[in-house]
């Protein structure tokens, strides 16, 4: 949602932002609405809806990478055993997504392959995938309880990420908005898209919204600030605790991060410089190795 008319400046004015940004969240909306109409291309959205009523449900968007689910499903099975965990692919090539489908399979994880995405910038496309999981699988399933994890999410010890919902009714890695020079996103936050966990009864009549909202500084997931988070104090709500921290010593933590969230592991594929992503993928296999070996992974 753009600012309202009295909080641009007049050199937006000047350069038309308030027209033009309600005219790109038109165009965004138009894509959200269409993307999160269009079924799904592998699994049956429906039927599992309707396995999900009752239960904890975690959803982890996979994107172009089998490695991560064949980590993170053995691993959610022994660590959370409770919930429902289940893969919506969002990988645009065929292949890849077919490997992804082949691991979900050997794991007995329910699999879904979402339309073909209308945008391949990063934020956007994970934000409309969460739209169309809220959509088509989570709001007519009517689960207890429901998380988003990233792909390369891994816990590492047992844990419920659920629990703090008995006392309020989300969970999660806050992050502040960002203000920029045309933002002032001062006050604002919103939870983390890849580690963010709602009770349903709490949220079910919100019309919610997991995209990312930049005209107030917020990333995937802070499209719910008007509709939740600013009707909260932060400071009254218990949240998950993060840290970042280099793979190795000897690196700039800007180098190539690991975030911890808790027990859990987050690779943080994205953040970092790319020579060291070879590297950064062994260390996750090393530190993951021993819970795998638990978890009955014969080989990694």
């Amino acid at each position: 949602m753009p600012p309202r008319f009295q909080d641009y400046g007049p050199a937006d004015w000047l350069r038309l932002r308030p027209l033009l940004h309600r005219l790109k969240t038109r165009r965004y909306r138009a894509d959200d609405r269409a993307f999160s109409a269009t079924p799904a291309r592998a699994g049956d959205a429906a039927a599992l809806a309707r396995s999900l009523r009752g239960r904890k449900v975690l959803v982890a968007v996979a994107f172009q990478d089998p490695q991560m689910l064949a980590w993170q499903a053995p691993l959610i099975k022994l660590y959370v055993p409770d919930a429902i965990h289940i893969v919506a692919d969002n990988t645009p090539d065929d292949k890849q997504a077919a490997v992804i489908a082949e691991v979900a399979a050997r794991w007995s994880v329910p699999y879904l392959r979402l339309p073909p995405n209308p945008t391949d910038v990063p934020s956007r496309s994970h934000g409309l995938a969460l739209n169309w999981i809220w959509h088509n699988l989570i709001r007519p399933g009517q689960p207890d309880a429901f998380g988003f994890l990233d792909d390369d999410m891994f816990p590492t010890a047992p844990h419920d990420p659920f629990a703090a919902l008995a006392h309020q009714d989300f969970f999660g890695v806050i992050r502040p908005g960002v203000s920029t020079a045309t933002v002032d996103a001062a006050g604002r936050w919103f939870l983390w898209a890849g580690f963010s966990m709602f009770r349903f009864a709490g949220v079910r009549d919100k019309p919610l919204d997991f995209s990312q909202d930049w005209f107030l500084g917020l990333d995937t997931g802070g499209g719910n600030w008007d509709v939740l988070y600013r009707h909260v104090r932060r400071d009254s709500i218990r949240e998950q605790e993060t840290v970042f921290v280099p793979f190795r010593e000897g690196l700039q933590m800007t180098d190539a991060p690991f975030q911890w969230c808790g027990p859990w592991l987050h690779e943080v594929g994205l953040m970092g410089r790319l020579e060291f992503a070879e590297d950064k993928r062994r260390a996750v296999a090393e530190l993951l190795a021993p819970h795998l070996a638990k978890a009955g992974v014969v080989s990694i």
